[in-house]
């Protein structure tokens, strides 16, 4: 049975009876999510349908809006990637935030399509391109800066992933995907990871993700009942002819050939086919 979605095992008493009660669509609870927010962050705890009742607050009451913490939500949305909870997050900001083209002095929309960015670079496997985006401008760092760990967390992330998915990689494709080198990639892949670093391979434990078998898919067709086809019409080429007798000689006739004997009337008495019988 799967995890349900709105659970947290670190979330606080009062703030799940905020949850399960009328109060999370109180405006006067925003300071309440605000503070549990920026816990998360220190902490590295996470809890997704908090953070989404803060949202859509901030959706029923644009003027108390904080531009940190909804970019802080967003990160964290993202140190749980593959999950849907970054797009869970985006849909529920303003449309104007998330428009392609808008003015430079909007910080906060500039900030919402940076991170876009990541989320999609990692949704599409692009790991090192994650790493590169990260460290090409500064504006990254500041809104990471508040979660704490984060490069930890994209680490073990990154390494979830792809231990759900191979056997064995290339050492040097694994230090661009986790951006580490050296001592530092050894202890992250052997310490943390439990991998094994075989020269310039390494080796991923069998699990149930990665584990190749075949699978032999089997259906059972089954009917009710029978389907009972009403009788064909005989049509005019199966229908029999009269016989003739000639003589003593019996004649049964065919399209093509007379059988037994073959005589201008009898020829004449030919309408159509018969079935031949000894």
């Amino acid at each position: 049975m799967g995890v349900p979605f709105d659970f947290a095992p670190d979330r606080p008493e009062h703030i799940d009876a905020i949850l399960n009660g009328l109060d999370r669509y109180n405006p006067e609870m925003t300071a309440v999510f605000q503070d549990y927010v920026a816990s998360q962050c220190e902490n590295q705890t996470y809890d997704c349908y908090a953070n989404l009742a803060l949202l859509k607050l901030y959706q029923f009451n644009p003027h108390l809006t904080r531009d940190e913490t909804t970019t802080n939500i967003l990160c964290k949305a993202l140190t749980v990637f593959p999950s849907p909870d970054f797009s869970l997050c985006l849909a529920l900001l303003p449309p104007s935030v998330l428009a392609s083209s808008l003015p430079s002095s909007d910080s906060l929309a500039e900030a919402v399509q940076k991170l876009a960015e990541l989320s999609r670079q990692l949704n599409s496997c692009d790991y090192a391109g994650f790493w590169a985006t990260l460290d090409s401008d500064d504006l990254y760092a500041d809104l990471v800066a508040d979660v704490a760990g984060f490069d930890e967390l994209m680490r073990v992330r990154i390494a979830v992933t792809v231990s759900q998915a191979v056997r064995e990689v290339e050492r040097p494709l694994l230090e661009s995907w986790l951006n580490l080198s050296g001592d530092e990639f050894e202890q992250f892949v052997g310490g943390v990871c439990g991998w094994k670093v075989d020269g310039p391979v390494v080796r991923v434990p069998m699990n149930k993700e990665n584990e190749a078998k075949g699978t032999v898919v089997r259906e059972n067709v089954r009917f009710d009942r029978e389907l009972a086809l009403p009788p064909f019409p005989p049509s005019e080429e199966d229908r029999p002819i009269p016989f003739s007798v000639v003589g003593e000689k019996l004649t049964i006739l065919t399209p093509s050939r007379v059988l037994a004997h073959d005589t201008p009337s009898v020829r004449a008495a030919r309408i159509g086919p018969i079935f031949e019988e000894p």
